[in-house]
Parts: structure tokens; C-alpha cells; sequence
């Protein structure tokens, strides 16, 4: 705009701009001194932190010589550090003996929940809970045995994978390839009422036929599993994929099975027995 368009705006004393919209002036109004001290305060501390350290990667280094990543791995190092006498004793230990010694104990309790937190929650929730698909550890329902020595193998190895020569393994078949429809039909009603499911009297009665002929071998007579095959319990509450109908009959027809990692190829031994306490402490372990 024009220079003449500026004027004194006589309600303010202040100059304006020279833009108006509908009427409305625009008030060239200086910044509060505050403020640009402020703004000048930061442009120097900018330019003393660029300095100091690491700016431009590869190209300066910065007056101290390091890195706040550096700062960081160094506490981790001392931490480390100051954990290792009791790691030592973790790694020395048999499991019996850490649950017995009230100070290991503690220790394996809170090294144990941080590495479940890290590796663990992001398939069996962070209360280690569990979702559709991957067990719940707060309860006794074990599919490999409950023992700390069950539980450290099976974490340590893993189950189904193809990283372990050790790993838990077993593979329900899809009796969809070998069942007559109506005969999983049967079979679902008599697993649901060996879990105290509302179910079909009459189709659960034929059912138990087909159950001992296909199913009771792994899963036992009464369903009440088999942790040496790692076969569910089928007389509880506890439903790994679903204790409905169409999940029932889902997984006779067409099973899924779950994989999980050895972590005994990724996490030292002491962290791993520190898991195999936890997770015994969660779902009070046999």
C-alpha cells in the first residue's frame, strides 16, 4: 500500500498499516519488548547449542566430543554395570534355588516384568492377559506345564518355530479334511459340554463317540489335556481362540496354531530364567 494510505489511528495513537478490510485497520503495533528479547534470547542459545554439540551430522562434532545417544549408552553401560553381580548370581543359580532367596527373587520379580514389558506385551498384553490366539499368564492354565523349569523351556525355545531344535511342537489336524460336517457338529456340542458350555444334548451325546474315536488321545477322556503334547484343557473356562460355537467348530474344521520366537537366541540366560520367575509368579505356577 500506499505510504499515504498510513495514518494514526486516533483511538490507539498508533500508526496503521495501511490494510483495511471492510472497514477494519490493521494496527502496525510493535511487538512487546518481552517478546523480542525472548526471541533474541533463543537465536543465541540456538547458535551456543549448535556449538556445543553435534548439529550436522558428519560435519561437526560438536565442543563437548559426544552425544546425548552417547550419555545415554553410558548410564545404560553403568547401569549394567551395577546389575551384573546380581545377574551373576541369576546366571549361577537353578531356578529353585532364586525363588527360595528372597533377595533373587525380587530381583528376578523386577528384571523379569521390564523384559516382559519389551519383548513379551505386544502379544500377551501388557498385564500379560493375553488376546485371541495368545495365552493368558495370569491364570493355571498351563499348555506346556507350569513348572519354572516348563516355563523357562518353553520360553527359551519357543513353541512351533523354526529357529529351535527344541521348540514346543504340535499340530492339531484339520478334521475338516476328515470329519463328516455333521460329525463336527457332534464333536463341537460334546467339547462344549466338557467345558459346561450351553450346547446340544443330543448332538453332544453322538458327539462323545467321535471324540474318543479322534480327540481324546491328546486331549484325554474328560478333556482335561495334556501339557507332554501341549493339548488344551477343554473341561474349563479357558478358550485360547474362543469358547462360542463357530469358534469351537472353526478350530475343529481348520486349527490355527501359534508361533512364538525362541527367545533364547535373543535375550541373555538371565534374562531369560528372570522371565521364567516372572511369568511362574503371574499365574501362580505348579
Amino acid at each position: 500500500m500506499a505510504d499515504e494510505e498510513k495514518r494514526i489511528d486516533a483511538e490507539t495513537g498508533t500508526e496503521t498499516t495501511g490494510h483495511s478490510w471492510d472497514g477494519i485497520e490493521e494496527l502496525n503495533t510493535p511487538l512487546p519488548r518481552w517478546w523480542l528479547w525472548t526471541f533474541y534470547a533463543c537465536i543465541v542459545f540456538a547458535i551456543g547449542y549448535a556449538i556445543w554439540y553435534p548439529a550436522w551430522p558428519g560435519a561437526t562434532s560438536g565442543a563437548v566430543g559426544g552425544t546425548l545417544r552417547q550419555g545415554v549408552a553410558a548410564d545404560i553401560a553403568e547401569h549394567a554395570k551395577g546389575q551384573a553381580v546380581w545377574r551373576d548370581r541369576i546366571n549361577a543359580a537353578p531356578l529353585e534355588e532364586i525363588v527360595k532367596d528372597d533377595q533373587l527373587l525380587t530381583f528376578a520379580n523386577s528384571a523379569g516384568k521390564a523384559a516382559f514389558g519389551v519383548n513379551c506385551s505386544q502379544c500377551h498384553g501388557s498385564g500379560a492377559q493375553g488376546f485371541a490366539g495368545y495365552p493368558n499368564l495370569n491364570d493355571d492354565a498351563w499348555l506346556w506345564g507350569g513348572s519354572l523349569d516348563e516355563i523357562y523351556h518353553t520360553i527359551r525355545h519357543g513353541v512351533r518355530n523354526e529357529d529351535s531344535d527344541d521348540a514346543r511342537y504340535s499340530e492339531m489336524p484339520a478334521f475338516g479334511d476328515i470329519l463328516a460336517k455333521a460329525e463336527i457338529t457332534d464333536v463341537a456340542n460334546h467339547v462344549m459340554s466338557l467345558g459346561a458350555l450351553e450346547h446340544d444334548a443330543g448332538a453332544a451325546a453322538r458327539g462323545a463317540e467321535v471324540y474318543a474315536d479322534n480327540c481324546s488321545a491328546c486331549h484325554g477322556e474328560t478333556g482335561a489335556g495334556d501339557p507332554e503334547q501341549g493339548a488344551p484343557r477343554l473341561n474349563d473356562a479357558i478358550w485360547l481362540f474362543g469358547g462360542d460355537a463357530d469358534h469351537i467348530t472353526a478350530q475343529i474344521k481348520q486349527p490355527a496354531h501359534g508361533v512364538m520366537p525362541a527367545w533364547g537366541l535373543r535375550l541373555d540366560d538371565d534374562t531369560v530364567k528372570a522371565l521364567a520367575v516372572y511369568v511362574h509368579g503371574l499365574g501362580g505356577g505348579d
